[in-house]
């Protein structure tokens, strides 16, 4: 028996959760006789404004294997009576019905950003989240307060047409030259956010959707919260342990940002180790060889110089595109956004992204210009089809109000980029976020935001990558020291939060941390399967047609696994290439 299936049998021996004869030997007195939707005409029926509000969790089909719900809450949890806010919640039932010695509850989701839809995660990748934990617990996603689904909803435009005769409203890529534009449109976006207020606005903040999350675990008739946190998740799960430590079941922040350091609306530790993820694609790509990656080249500095005559090229000259997708300009700042967007999840992208730069070289670019190119408006005569749809606007709702006030003048701003330069080479696509907050309207800062120090009712586990281009490492280090008993399980590999790498081991331990509450050993180190170049060739029914060394440690693998193991695997495969993990401030 292989090393790797005596790890499976005995962490998922040790849960019994997954499938086979022994798992579901009484599945017949604890199955959830819940129905389970299959037919799309719910979907197509289903309509978030019909479905009633209420003070307590009334949850009702409405997409496939999915049921919905919408949760009031205080808009001000210091006026429990005055103004409410409607929370909109999807779940994956859990397999066994709530009462079962084997249904263990709901575990809330979070997928960053700030800005991110819960809805949309679980809504399109909940089946594989459900996969990885386990049948036993409901899986649930929701929409943070102010944010697509849930209301009120933070916008500061009157229609969407207005929104995009505007433009971005991020500040895209900055430069000396370019700074004094987005400082100036980040005036007026504070001016409509202001103009646009009705009260409302200075309750988007994510102490309020903390205490959001244990009315939803109350209304669940729980005491107690689990979750799974990414990216920006991992502010607010941090917030919530801070703030109730004692109502912590169980708790996953994967891909940790520096809290004190948002908080502070500084923005400035999230690039330590983007540069070594960018080096994760030279070098994948010169070791994978001319076949295994496009845009090969003998040595990793071979690679990065034939990057940079691209920005020189395209700089000096931008390309006029027209596709079936939309039309305009491949620009330098075009190029230089889907090389970092790549960044984040290396095994959806690094080996498409080396065919598109070889075409580019080859002078076609459009798949470069397809990956991030907005088709053109188009004004829907029936609004409410994009009523609940996320806006960038939502983003600075909350990191705008949570963080201390950016100075107004374009003098401290330039000092800001100055200081990210100095510090990245990427600073052009991160100083937009801070930037966007520097017209923001003075609300008073009387909400949580810190300190970051608490004996949790159960040990909190941290999960970070050893190349994560805006959550490094060390933040995940630091922010463990204030949480008593934590740990930081490290996954080798490049890529935002644990799911943009597949590997087995990390989620088997998250897997069992959920079931058991065993944390795995400190310095415990995860290693991803595959490389971003040679995951594609992993098929799980037959066998891929990669490189020959890489097919036969897939044999290797998959032999001596079973069905349901497989089925974990696959999973976890699944969303390292479909992510999720909304990237913090919208940057690309």
């Amino acid at each position: 028996m292989s090393r790797l299936r005596r790890g499976l049998l005995l962490l998922l021996g040790s849960v019994g959760f997954i499938g086979g004869v022994a798992f579901l030997s009484n599945w017949s007195s604890n199955y959830n006789p819940r129905p389970v939707v299959t037919s799309s005409a719910v979907s197509s029926e289903f309509s978030w404004e019909k479905l009633v509000p209420s003070k307590r969790l009334v949850w009702q089909d409405c997409y496939p294997d999915r049921q919905c719900a919408r949760l009031i809450v205080p808009l001000n949890y210091s006026d429990p009576e005055g103004p409410e806010a409607v929370i909109a919640l999807i779940r994956k039932p859990s397999f066994f019905k709530e009462g079962s010695s084997l249904y263990r509850g709901p575990i809330l989701f979070n997928p960053g950003g700030p800005g991110g839809s819960g809805v949309d995660t679980i809504l399109s990748r909940g089946d594989s989240l459900s996969t990885i934990l386990g049948p036993q617990y409901d899986i649930v996603g929701f929409d943070p307060r102010g944010i697509a689904r849930s209301t009120p909803r933070a916008s500061f435009f009157k229609t969407d047409v207005e929104r995009a005769l505007y433009g971005s409203i991020q500040a895209g890529l900055v430069t000396n030259s370019t700074l004094p534009r987005a400082w100036a449109k980040a005036q007026v976006l504070g001016q409509l956010a202001a103009e646009t207020d009705n009260g409302y606005l200075r309750h988007i903040n994510t102490e309020n959707t903390a205490r959001d999350m244990l009315s939803i675990v109350e209304a669940h008739g729980r005491d107690k919260l689990q979750y799974w946190g990414f990216s920006y998740g991992t502010v607010l799960g941090a917030s919530f342990a801070a703030l109730f430590p004692d109502k912590i079941e169980r708790m996953v922040i994967d891909g940790v940002a520096d809290s004190e350091n948002y908080y502070a609306t500084l923005w400035s530790n999230n690039l330590l180790d983007t540069d070594k993820t960018f080096e994760s694609f030279l070098t994948g790509c010169a070791v994978a060889g001319p076949e295994g990656c496009k845009f090969w080249a003998p040595t990793p500095k071979d690679i990065e110089r034939n990057i940079t005559a691209l920005y020189d090229a395209i700089r000096s000259k931008p390309i006029p595109m027209k596709t079936e997708k939309s039309y305009g300009l491949l620009d330098y700042e075009m190029l230089r956004s889907v090389i970092f967007r790549a960044l984040y999840s290396p095994y959806a992208t690094f080996a498409g992204l080396a065919e598109d730069l070889a075409a580019l070289a080859a002078g076609d670019g459009t798949g470069i210009f397809d990956k991030v190119s907005q088709p053109p408006y188009q004004c829907d005569c029936d609004s409410s089809r994009h009523q609940f749809d996320q806006v960038g606007d939502a983003t600075f709702a909350v990191a705008c109000n949570d963080g201390d006030d950016v100075p107004r003048d374009l003098e401290s701003a330039k000092e800001h980029f100055e200081m990210l330069t100095k510090a990245s080479s990427w600073a052009d696509k991160w100083a937009g976020i801070r930037l966007g907050c520097a017209g923001w309207p003075r609300f008073p800062k009387d909400h949580f935001q810190g300190p970051f120090e608490a004996n949790t009712s159960h040990p909190i586990l941290l999960i970070g990558n050893t190349a994560d281009p805006v959550t490094p490492l060390w933040a995940a280090k630091k922010m463990s020291k204030g949480f008593k008993n934590s740990v930081v399980l490290i996954q080798d590999s490049a890529g935002h939060c644990s799911l943009s790498a597949p590997s087995t081991c990390t989620q088997l331990h998250i897997r069992a941390y959920f079931a058991t509450g065993r944390l795995p050993k400190p310095g415990t180190v995860c290693q991803p399967i595959g490389t971003p170049f040679s995951i594609h060739d992993y098929d799980f029914g037959a066998l891929g047609s990669g490189l020959a060394e890489e097919q036969v440690s897939q044999k290797a693998l998959l032999a001596g696994m079973t069905e349901d193991e497989k089925e974990v695997l696959a999973a976890v495969v699944d969303l390292s290439r479909n992510p999720f993990v909304h990237p913090p401030g919208l940057v690309v």
